[in-house]
């Protein structure tokens, strides 16, 4: 009996050294239950910006005032009864002018 109740402990002992401490155990478990997690969150953000990107598709392609925008603020775009002021801080430097080409003299 009593070597029934040492193959029996010693199971036991054995049993719980692979759940608490092997690399196949709670451990494995919690990190990959953090993977999951990290990247449920980063797929969260990128649906979001998916989201985004997918209205500013389709206001593109179908409203002109989301086009006119963009041409504005990335190509500068003035429209024909508009007129086009520049301000310039008194910080700015004054580009130098452009040196002439001196002509070459016979003599």
């Amino acid at each position: 009996m009593r070597i029934l109740a040492a193959v029996l402990g010693l199971t036991l002992v054995l049993l719980q050294y692979r759940l608490w401490i092997s690399d196949h155990g709670i451990r494995e478990v919690s990190r990959l239950q953090a993977a999951v997690d990290a990247q449920a969150s980063a797929n969260r953000e990128q649906g979001a910006r998916n989201r985004q990107l997918v209205a500013e598709v389709a206001d593109l392609k179908v409203g002109l005032t989301a086009l006119e925008e963009r041409a504005r603020s990335e190509l500068g775009m003035v429209g024909n009864s508009e007129t086009f002021y520049q301000v310039v801080t008194a910080g700015t430097p004054v580009p130098p002018a452009p040196a002439t080409p001196a002509t070459a003299r016979a003599n």
